[in-house]
């Protein structure tokens, strides 16, 4: 089945016709459902940066990240006579990618001890050069510290801290109990603290 031309290429969204009514992401994914290929359109626009992000800063890889990508809106596009609005459509998504994202280290035993991606790539482009600096350095800093936690609580943080979701909806997303969810997060929490902390004191000498 040919892919919707939002995912011919990322970066090279084709732009839907503008909606005349502005629809949640769960009256989209139901009106493509019945066939509306531009509420596709919407909802990736809505959702790809978001979701990229969180796969390039998972992973800390860029190859990984991208065949995820492409797998996780693949699923949702070939299952779409499946859906059910059971819960918000961006948790349905994440959840999606997380499972994506697990069956892609099971079957490629690939991860990530060493970083292979470009930071610049989830830059924002209106950030003038000395706030990119600091931003490129702090993005550096923190994926380094990011790499040095187990996945299941790096998995959390970026859920919570980037993505925005509640305990409740990652524990959705990563398919634990809230309190494991909870969990995990409080220790991922508790150890960036830490390097931070050290960080800040190393500077200072």
């Amino acid at each position: 089945e040919s892919l919707p031309a939002a995912l011919c290429g990322r970066g090279k969204l084709a732009y839907a016709r503008r909606m005349s009514v502005e629809l949640d992401d769960s009256a989209l994914m139901l009106r493509y459902k019945e066939g509306d290929a531009d509420a596709f359109e919407t909802l990736y626009r809505r959702h790809n940066d978001s979701l990229f992000r969180y796969l390039m800063r998972l992973s800390l890889h860029q190859d990984t990240a991208e065949d995820v990508f492409q797998e996780a809106w693949g699923k949702i596009i070939n299952n779409r006579s499946k859906y059910r609005p059971t819960a918000k459509f961006s948790t349905f998504l994440f959840r999606v990618a997380h499972n994506c994202f697990i069956d892609h280290l099971r079957k490629n035993k690939r991860h990530t001890a060493e970083t292979s991606f470009d930071p610049d790539l989830i830059a924002s482009p209106d950030d003038d050069p000395d706030q990119m600096t600091e931003k490129h350095l702090a993005r550096r800093r923190l994926d380094a510290w990011l790499g040095q936690i187990p996945p299941e609580q790096r998995d959390v943080f970026l859920l919570y801290e980037d993505a925005g979701f509640s305990v409740d909806e990652i524990a959705t997303i990563t398919g634990v109990n809230r309190e494991t969810a909870k969990s995990r997060l409080r220790y991922a929490t508790g150890k960036l603290k830490t390097a931070l902390l050290q960080s800040q004191e190393a500077d200072d000498d």
